[in-house]
């Protein structure tokens, strides 16, 4: 029962859920008795997969994969799962991974599960826990193709190093032609994304307006922070679609989300919810959000926010 990763990249850098999807992985092919190998695709710096008990790490370099289609990286990934006899196969849990694990099931008749948390409970029958009602509950699903294919919750298992051997081996794959053509992508630089922020600062329709989004943007930076907003906020151009977070907007599973004048709509509360630690500040005692929130203030955002910073900074 071989244990595979791919572990996801972005500007050819691996990515902070890769390495979570890894350290499970790692935790996996223990309890199965089971080497784990790694794949890269394009990737300048694999090594830092030795660090996380990876056995071995295929390294695909192939200009036809600069740019992430479902097809194009299912066929690669298939290449590698064929050559190595993989039975698991791990992703981590971005919009890529989720759209390449439905893709290799139907191509390899395999069992695609997303949103777990936990390592197996039992391997025969092969099942595992997720989350499930927009994180209100879980699950146990038991996987029966011949492959499993797991995509990790974010930030549900952590980060443990564990030194492996990590051999390097390059691996040519065969044509892999796809009818599918990206024409643009159009990405922020210089930011904590999302997706891989430990911490992220929100903030609502209590900011008053664009003019006052410093504040947010300030303590992000005190943090070290991903920025997001409310669905609102997006929809009056005050930020852009790219941050909002919610139920129709980007999930959220942070260590530690901190809303700021947003009032706690449920789609908002459904996207954020399975983030570990949620501080809401509102003027408003009655929001709804202090009711999902570990920690409230409830206090003027204007006055609250300088002094927190205040206090951060002095902190470090």
């Amino acid at each position: 029962m071989g244990v595979l990763v791919y572990a996801e990249s972005e500007n050819n850098i691996i990515k902070k859920s890769a390495l979570e999807a890894v350290s499970y992985g790692k935790a996996l092919a223990e309890k199965i008795g089971s080497r784990l190998n790694c794949v890269v695709i394009n990737c300048s710096e694999p090594n830092i997969l030795k660090q996380y008990g990876t056995d071995k790490i295929f390294n695909i370099t192939n200009d036809s994969l600069k740019d992430f289609t479902s097809r194009s990286y299912s066929n690669a990934l298939q290449q590698v799962i064929k050559a190595e006899n993989t039975s698991i196969l791990i992703l981590s849990s971005s919009a890529d991974s989720k759209y390449l694990g439905a893709h290799l099931a139907g191509f390899t008749d395999g069992s695609f599960i997303s949103n777990v948390v936990g390592i197996p409970d039992n391997l025969d029958p092969f099942t595992v826990k997720r989350s499930c009602f927009t994180n209100k509950g879980f699950s146990s699903t038991e996987l029966t193709g011949d492959i499993k294919i797991i995509s990790i919750s974010a930030n549900s298992f952590g980060l443990i190093e564990n030194n492996g051997d990590g051999k390097i081996e390059d691996f040519h794959i065969e044509d892999i032609s796809s009818t599918i053509t990206v024409s643009n992508i159009e990405k922020q630089s210089g930011k904590v994304t999302i997706a891989d922020a430990d911490v992220v600062v929100s903030a609502g329709r209590g900011l008053k307006g664009p003019e006052n989004w410093h504040l947010v943007e300030e303590l992000a930076e005190v943090l070290g922070a991903a920025t997001a907003c409310s669905k609102p906020v997006s929809d009056m151009g005050w930020r852009p679609h790219s941050e909002h977070v919610g139920q129709t907007g980007k999930p959220v599973s942070s260590n530690l989300y901190i809303a700021i004048g947003i009032s706690g709509a449920i789609q908002h509360l459904a996207g954020i919810n399975s983030s570990k630690i949620k501080v809401v500040i509102n003027n408003d005692p009655e929001a709804p959000f202090f009711k999902a929130a570990d920690y409230g203030i409830v206090g003027d955002a204007f006055e609250v926010i300088p002094q927190l910073i205040t206090k951060l900074k002095n902190r470090k």
